[in-house]
């Protein structure tokens, strides 16, 4: 992704609906109406696909592989998704009973309105839009996905966050009677994460709720999920219940575990690698162990986008 070759009022090619996607909409607002259990949200949703897809241009097939979306099968098959197990293959094969609805996500701490809202309200905050991101693993690894779901900052204006509010904490679901990884002591569960509040607010953060034109998969983090896609995937919290609102930077559940790997920042940097692995190349998931590694690009090729939020900032020591 060359975001660095387009200005700031233009679409990218690999962020357009491609025409396989835009064909699957019909599918997407069924399935999506049937899970939540509201014509009225479905009609709304429909809507909205048909805003969306008005305005977008025709899909651009982009010459360069790695914007090549990366197929449905990998990105559902392969996860990191450690309250299922540790083993890639993991959350397909554990998560297919979770119980996804009914849902709903607290909103509390430094805010003049908390709140608790369903799933189905949250998506009425704001169209949905589709997204397609690169998502790159600190392992290494990387896939393109195509996203569905409502920018973060529409969630956030809706409480209206205090001035005293630096911070924006994720925290998941803990059911381990449901989620077997969370019977381990590898984490202290439930899953943490954070992000500046600036970070939270910037347009590219979203909350997906799907992908591929359908609802997000339960080994994926369904029903909603954060998405950055300039930082490494672990800071994209699966089944969100809860997000604080905080003065202090919070302790993300890998800084706890192992600070020394893991940062609060955690932004995709090739010239600061993990102590057991470099970060300087990377792999496609799909084309194989045996395939040429591509070179990892700053903040995941979204330097244009976001460079500014860390200006001045020592991205070696604020890792």
């Amino acid at each position: 992704m060359h975001n660095s070759d387009y200005s700031d009022n233009k679409i990218l090619p690999s962020e357009i609906t491609p025409e396989h996607i835009y064909k699957s909409r019909r599918f997407f607002i069924k399935s999506l109406g049937a899970g939540i259990g509201s014509i009225a949200l479905m009609a709304a949703t429909a809507k909205q696909s048909v805003a969306l897809i008005s305005a977008l241009p025709g899909f651009i097939e982009s010459k360069d592989k790695r914007d090549a979306l990366t197929p449905y099968k990998h990105i559902t098959t392969y996860n990191n998704y450690y309250e299922f197990g540790t083993s890639k293959s993991d959350p397909y094969e554990n998560s297919q009973s979770f119980k996804t609805d009914p849902w709903s996500i607290t909103i509390e701490g430094e805010v003049n309105k908390p709140i608790t809202l369903s799933l189905d309200e949250i998506i009425k905050l704001a169209p949905l839009e589709e997204r397609i991101y690169r998502l790159r693993c600190v392992e290494g690894w990387s896939m393109v996905v195509p996203w569905i779901g409502i920018p973060l900052s529409a969630l956030l204006k809706k409480v209206a966050v205090n001035n005293n509010a630096k911070f924006v904490e994720f925290i998941s679901v803990e059911r381990p009677n449901e989620m077997v990884g969370q019977r381990t002591k590898i984490l202290d569960w439930p899953y943490k994460e954070g992000l500046r509040i600036d970070e939270a607010m910037h347009p590219l953060t979203i909350l997906a709720v799907g992908l591929y034109g359908k609802l997000l998969p339960n080994q994926n983090g369904a029903p909603i999920r954060l998405v950055v896609p300039w930082k490494y995937g672990f800071k994209s919290a699966k089944a969100i219940v809860k997000i604080r609102l905080t003065e202090k930077m919070p302790i993300t559940s890998w800084m706890q575990a192992n600070s020394n790997e893991y940062g609060f920042y955690s932004n995709v940097n090739p010239e600061v690698d993990h102590p057991r692995w470099t970060q300087a190349t990377e792999r496609a998931i799909g084309d194989g162990f045996l395939s040429k590694r591509r070179k990892t690009e700053m903040f995941n090729g979204y330097t244009s986008q976001v460079e500014s939020l860390y200006r001045g900032m020592d991205l070696r020591r604020n890792f």
